[in-house]
């Protein structure tokens, strides 16, 4: 009996033991206690930054201490990895799997939990690594009512993959939100993106001080040591992009800058690397540059003595690259620390390749843009591009992964280029990717929606997110997942009025919104043209005059009905939030913004998305007219523009709606030539563009005639097959025709492959440069 009932009570007690084991690890009545081996400031910043990011989700308040908690709550350890006890008690042994605690950066988070005792340990293998072991587990906690909690069994270890993983956050007029940013904003940024392993912010000296701005907290000279200081808070990376934009044989002008840089250098609490573009901006030779950046490293260690200098080969040509590799190899110079790759830089996987092991080798990634950039949105429909731009709120998590997948490898880390908080979501893609690479991007997402959203709709606001990416590839009127999307959000946005003023919240529904707008707009624009098109192809010579006034009035109606104006009011107040909230500057008149193509959604949320401009502008030139069969010829050449008739084939070739033959796609393919402040009246398809476009034809007609008609500016060097035509027609103007006849021997197979040989134009801006907008197959 007596040893049945101890069968018992063991029983009972191993039961106990492990539902206590099995519970979450709540944080309420938590412990902090910090190793006295964790030196200021990262003994005071991780457990703050924990303290305060709990207390404002939960309005829990963990308690510091110095000494082990006499009764059984959690305690939070911050060890480093070299500790072997903190007050007596031992801490776990080193994790042999990887051993992540021991390399730079890396941490270890292990949990213990016993009915006696509940301890999670958070072990650092140096400052930062007590910093991202905080940020982890801050991007785990379940957020609850009143409660956060974590798994009970917890040992993991890791370390970063890539030692440079930053961005920039320039204090300065051209940003479309940071401009505004108070120095409490730019702290609680810092520390989010610490959260999600960022370890490097870059700013922006100089350029900002003589300029007026109307959104400045405080002068940029200030804000520049600022941001210094944060970077020692959170001890991250201090990086200053700074450009020499005057000739550096101006020796006057030469002394003032560095001079400039010495005030800087000797107020600056903490500075680690200056980055100075060789071009973009600039047009100094090497032989002039590399020399500047030697005497201004010797200034800089004067001040800090660990910091590096880099440049970047941006704009160079390949005489001037291979200048400065002779340099490097003829010198040696311990004054580099390495070269940046970014935009017009040589390919990456060359520059690895050529510079010496010695150096490092950091990407300048453009996160921000959409077109007229380094990494176009793919596919992007022409509606989203002349309204939400270059600068639009642009989630893309999965084209980055992609892309930091494909260039990170050539490189030891990156510092991207960002004008403004639109691009948040990149900003933490970027961030984990260069943490580790095989981090699967779905839980990057779930990270980031409940760290900022909250467990209960992280799933569904990852999904969300995935969505708004989707919502941009292909046609958008055929693109009926938008409206799938809009319904999703709308849903959320319903279920979750807590989150109305959660910054990053409203950009997301922001996106929702304009993207269905933009598409309900386009397919309703597009239906009034198709309509006045109609009008046209009834026109006769009795009624010219009364044909175009009631063609132009049909694609008007788009401007006296609007279509959604619900969506159109909505998108309003969401820009009017994000401006309160953020300092996102969404409009030129209304937020201040630098200029229209600095994220201005709100002032091209209506632009047309018809001819309807470029229609008004050729009745005028039609009505100029004496002859009444040209106006007839014109207004035929118009009312089919896109529909030219059986037999024959329309191509918009940038358009992946309107551009079916066409084949190719470089990174002018969803360009859009930039235009009266994106405000052009030309017609729509001559403000998309490609240089040399490929198109396929089959199932034509063998032995018919067939003309091949461009419309662009510049050259179009055609070939058909591979043999080059001589035009008939050869218009270089914008918006002008050039014509060639098909000899008959071509099209005997009933197939064509149409090709543009590239014109030798390096010397002219890529404005500039040659464009073909429109290609047409005409049947004679």
């Amino acid at each position: 009996m007596f040893y049945k009932l101890n069968l018992s009570f063991l029983g009972v007690l191993l039961c106990s033991t492990l539902a206590a084991i099995a519970q979450p690890i709540s944080l309420k009545n938590a412990t902090l206690l910090v190793s006295p081996s964790v030196l200021s400031p990262m003994k005071e910043t991780a457990p703050q930054m924990l303290i305060e990011e709990v207390a404002k989700r939960t309005n829990l308040t963990l308690k510091t201490s110095t000494a082990w908690p006499k009764t059984n709550t959690l305690t939070i350890a911050f060890v480093l990895s070299s500790d072997r006890e903190l007050l007596g008690k031992t801490i776990p042994a080193k994790n042999d799997k990887n051993g992540a605690e021991y390399k730079a950066e890396g941490f270890r988070i292990v949990s213990e939990i016993t009915p006696k005792e509940s301890t999670l340990w958070i072990i650092g293998a140096d400052a930062r690594g007590v910093l991202f072991g905080t940020g982890w587990v801050l991007r785990k906690l379940q957020w609850l009512a009143g409660t956060a909690q974590l798994e009970t069994k917890l040992d993991i270890a890791t370390a970063p993959t890539y030692p440079i993983r930053g961005h920039q956050l320039g204090y300065r007029h051209t940003a479309n939100s940071y401009d505004a940013w108070s120095v409490a904003q730019y702290d609680q940024y810092f520390r989010e993106l610490a959260i999600f392993g960022t370890n490097a912010v870059e700013g922006i000296p100089f350029h900002e001080d003589d300029k007026p701005n109307p959104h400045f907290k405080i002068p940029a000279s200030e804000m520049r040591i600022k941001m210094g200081e944060l970077c020692q808070r959170y001890d991250m990376d201090y990086w200053v992009w700074t450009p020499v934009t005057f000739e550096l044989t101006d020796h006057d002008k030469r002394a003032a800058e560095l001079r400039l840089h010495e005030e800087f250098y000797r107020k600056c609490p903490r500075l680690d690397h200056i980055f100075v573009p060789g071009g973009d901006p600039g047009d100094n030779h090497p032989r002039e540059v590399l020399p500047f950046l030697k005497d201004m490293h010797q200034i800089l260690v004067k001040y800090h003595p660990k910091a590096k200098i880099w440049i970047s080969l941006q704009g160079f040509s390949v005489e001037q690259t291979d200048y400065f590799y002779k340099y490097l190899a003829d010198n040696n110079p311990d004054w580099l620390q390495g070269v940046v790759s970014g935009p017009s830089s040589p390919p990456m996987p060359e520059t690895r390749f050529r510079l010496p092991k010695k150096y490092q080798h950091r990407q300048y990634p453009d996160i921000t843009h959409n077109v007229r950039c380094e990494f176009p949105v793919r596919g992007w429909d022409q509606a989203y591009a002349l309204t939400l731009g270059r600068e639009a709120i642009n989630p893309r998590p999965y084209a980055f992964a992609e892309i930091h997948q494909t260039y990170a490898p050539f490189t030891d880390g990156f510092v991207s280029y960002s004008d403004g908080c639109h691009d948040d979501i990149n900003k933490a893609i970027w961030s984990m990717r260069g943490w580790n690479p095989q981090l699967e991007v779905r839980e990057i997402l779930t990270d980031y929606t409940n760290f900022f959203f909250g467990k209960n709709i992280s799933e569904a606001a990852a999904d969300g997110i995935a969505a708004l990416e989707n919502n941009w590839k292909g046609s958008l009127v055929q693109n009926g997942g938008v409206e799938t999307t809009f319904s999703f959000w709308k849903n959320l946005e319903t279920s979750h009025p807590a989150l109305k003023n959660n910054w990053r919240w409203q950009m997301l529904l922001l996106r929702a919104y304009y993207d269905t707008y933009t598409r309900r707009r386009l397919i309703y624009e597009q239906s009034l043209e198709k309509q006045a098109n109609a009008i046209l192809n009834n026109i006769s010579k009795n009624d010219i005059s009364k044909t175009m006034e009631a063609a132009l009035a049909t694609v008007n109606k788009a401007d006296a009905v609007n279509i959604a104006p619900d969506l159109r009011q909505k998108i309003e107040q969401l820009c009017a939030d994000l401006y309160a909230s953020i300092g996102l500057q969404t409009s030129v008149e209304k937020h201040k913004a630098k200029g229209y193509e600095r994220g201005c959604v709100l002032d091209f949320v209506d632009y047309p998305l018809n001819n309807r401009w470029w229609l008004a502008d050729e009745f005028k030139k039609i009505n100029s007219i004496t002859s009444d069969d040209e106006k007839l010829a014109r207004l035929k050449i118009i009312s089919t523009w896109e529909n030219p008739g059986q037999g024959s084939f329309y191509d918009d070739v940038s358009s992946v709606a309107k551009g079916t033959r066409v084949r190719t796609f470089s990174d002018d393919a969803t360009d859009v030539a930039w235009w009266d402040n994106g405000f052009s009246r030309a017609r729509l398809s001559s403000q998309l563009f490609q240089k040399c476009p490929e198109l396929v034809y089959d199932n034509l007609q063998p032995g018919a005639r067939y003309n091949i008609r461009v419309v662009g500016s510049g050259e179009a060097l055609l070939r058909v097959d591979g043999h080059r035509l001589q035009p008939i027609v050869y218009n270089r103007d914008t918006e002008t025709v050039k014509e060639w006849i098909v000899p008959l021997s071509l099209t005997q197979d009933g197939k064509l492959h149409v090709t543009f040989d590239e014109p030798e134009e390096s010397h002219l801006n890529w404005r500039k440069q040659s464009k073909i907008s429109d290609v047409w197959l005409l049947k004679q």
